[in-house]
């Protein structure tokens, strides 16, 4: 109930009657239940001053009446679609301004809407992620555990690396553990050898290991609605210099930030997700290394991407609460990727890594 009555605040600020809320995301963080699809669109929840509202198809009628319990439940079908449903509600409450998540919902859905409800009533609004961005200790703690097992699937699929062994067989064993050990993938493992680690997103085919290359792994956990990142690359076989300098140096391009956050947090100054990502940036850029395609961080929490960001042109501040993640990379297009992401948050004024996997220079 705390995080509905931090809406209705959040309501009252932006001078709202209620606020309609369709992004699955937002659905679970408020009425606590994960078991819809993301093929359809198979709930709303409506958050007025006073009541709470969830409208759900009647295959979910069931389930929904049993675990949501603080919301009043709304079958909506065919001939009593959402935008009918939502009317009768807004007549009954003489809502006046309603908020909408604009950047959610489709456009096919918003004609049916204002057909029903008086397009001068609705409001784009984004309040709920604004909430979520600023983690509770048990969100965190959450977190924290589907970072550790993250870190146990990195030491598994060390031991399932050999000479041939494609990209996504070694993709597949990490899921298969995740999935074994109680958890779920937060999205669908990167496995990248050799020139395919240059692609950032590269997606794992029949690529066959070869000595002297280098591993790019980049994978999540999904444990009780909230999700892990990690992104670590080993070397399999002897690598040279250039290759280990190269190594090195996204290794201190992430330290470099860490310092950053460290020092700003005990000056107790404002640090912008900006002026972490130029640091690594720049650094990189000084050892003669390309400009990273993507930005240094992201946060996360129920999605894997999520505010706050850590891009060149993000003025988000970086606040107590926060949770996000910190991966400086190297790409050599035609011969190698190097990337290495660990999420931390930021509590009791300092900044706690969570993924505890190591990150040492690792040869196999």
């Amino acid at each position: 109930m705390n995080r509905l009555q931090n809406l209705r605040k959040a309501l009252t600020e932006e001078k709202l009657d209620a606020v309609l809320i369709s992004s699955l995301p937002n659905v679970t963080y408020l009425a606590g239940f994960s078991g819809f699809t993301t093929m359809d669109r198979d709930a709303y929840l409506l958050v007025t001053k006073t009541k709470q509202y969830i409208f759900t198809h009647g295959i979910y009628k069931e389930i929904v009446a049993k675990t949501v319990k603080d919301f009043e439940l709304i079958e909506i079908k065919r001939e009593k679609p959402i935008s009918v449903a939502l009317r009768v509600i807004v007549e009954q409450e003489k809502i006046k301004k309603l908020g909408f998540e604009a950047f959610d919902l489709k456009v096919n859905e918003y004609d049916k809407l204002i057909k029903q409800v008086s397009k001068k009533l609705l409001h784009p609004a984004d309040p709920v992620n604004k909430l979520r961005i600023i983690k509770t200790p048990d969100e965190i703690q959450t977190i924290k555990k589907a970072c550790a097992l993250g870190d146990q699937a990195f030491t598994y699929i060390l031991k399932q690396i050999k000479e041939s062994v494609t990209e996504t067989d070694l993709a597949t064993e990490l899921e298969f553990f995740i999935k074994r050990n109680g958890g779920d993938i937060s999205f669908a493992p990167i496995v990248a050898f050799g020139p395919n680690a240059s692609q950032p997103h590269h997606v794992p085919d029949g690529t066959k290991l070869k000595k002297n290359s280098f591993i790019l792994f980049d994978f999540g956990v999904l444990l009780n609605n909230y999700c892990s990142d990690m992104s670590r690359t080993i070397f399999f076989g002897k690598a040279n210099k250039d290759q280990k300098n190269a190594y090195e140096a996204v290794v201190t391009a992430q330290e470099e930030s860490m310092k950053l956050i460290t020092s700003r947090l005990s000056l107790k100054k404002q640090i912008k997700g900006s002026e972490v990502d130029k640091v690594a940036r720049e650094y990189l850029t000084l050892q003669n290394f390309p400009s990273m395609p993507h930005s240094l961080g992201h946060g996360i929490g129920l999605e894997v991407h999520e505010p706050p960001r850590l891009t060149p042109i993000s003025d988000e501040e970086l606040k107590p609460g926060m949770v996000f993640s910190i991966e400086p990379g190297v790409y050599l297009p035609g011969e190698f990727g190097i990337r290495i992401e660990d999420l931390f948050a930021i509590e009791d004024k300092k900044l706690i890594p969570l993924t505890k996997a190591q990150s040492k220079f690792i040869e196999l």
